[in-house]
């Protein structure tokens, strides 16, 4: 029986949605809706350091790509883009969507990420590793941060986010913690000095420490969860008019506020020998 209602629930998962019918419809602009407005964020500030390049030109390693979606649109700009995943149902989400968004450049495969090590031919394969949401989860971010510095070419870039330790809860989910790698976060979040201190550990060069996701998108996303508690697609419903208003008044409303901001960002270098 177990067995069988872990078989139907995969089932579920695995079988086209709503959102597929979203995607289909828009393309890949539908993956950035699916969830929180926190996603559209760290996009947007990804985009930025992925400028579009000749088709193929440039490998990208996407480290814990969920749905993706980051996987996709950095296929879309011309990245060979790799999303790597434990999550099967994810990954059979994700290359449907690819199929769907004819992201021809997007490709996925199951991989514990703990385990990065053991891709012997990922050493010194990617021009670009990206880690969004990721590390937090983590016990020993120290091996996890090495893992995908190995696998960057000399002077090749990580673009890595993760919750800013100094945030505010949005919800009271937000302060629990896990004390095993139990799909929770094991950890609240980074510093600068803790990101500066893992890039060290790793023989890479910091360039760039930044936030995302502040006042409005926080509050955005918080009334999303706590509507969602009704169901999920009332909490979806709610802000989906409010979408557009993060990216156009967080920088001056969380600035007036002194709101901390959700989610701070790294960008740090592979040094050429």
């Amino acid at each position: 029986m177990g067995i069988a209602v872990i078989t139907r629930r995969q089932d579920k998962r695995n079988a086209p949605s709503v959102k597929d019918a979203l995607v289909r419809m828009f393309g890949f602009p539908a993956t950035l809706i699916h969830g929180d407005t926190l996603l559209l964020d760290r996009w947007i500030w990804l985009a930025r350091h992925l400028p579009p390049i000749p088709a193929g030109s440039r490998r990208l390693l996407d480290v814990g790509c969920g749905g993706g979606a980051f996987t996709i649109g950095a296929a879309h700009k011309g990245y060979k883009a790799l999303g790597l995943s434990w999550d099967e149902p994810a990954m059979i989400v994700a290359r449907r969507r690819a199929s769907m968004c004819q992201a021809v450049l997007a490709d996925f495969e199951m991989q514990d990420v703990r385990t990065l090590d053991r891709r012997h031919e990922f050493v010194e394969e990617f021009d670009i590793v990206v880690c969004c949401e990721v590390i937090e989860h983590i016990i020993d971010d120290g091996k996890l941060i090495c893992d995908m510095a190995r696998c960057l070419k000399p002077g090749g870039i990580l673009l890595l986010t993760s919750p800013n330790f100094n945030f505010r809860a949005m919800t009271s989910s937000d302060n629990v913690l896990s004390v095993c790698e139990d799909g929770g976060h094991v950890r609240r979040g980074y510093a600068a000095d803790d990101l500066r201190h893992l890039c060290a550990l790793a023989g890479m060069t910091v360039t760039e420490i930044g936030f995302c996701s502040g006042f409005v998108s926080q509050k955005t996303t918080a009334l999303m969860r706590t509507s969602g508690r009704i169901h999920r697609l009332v909490g979806w419903g709610m802000i989906l008019p409010l979408r557009l208003l993060p990216p156009l008044l967080d920088p001056q409303l969380s600035n007036a506020l002194r709101w901390p901001p959700f989610t701070i960002t790294l960008v740090a270098a592979r040094p050429f020998r």
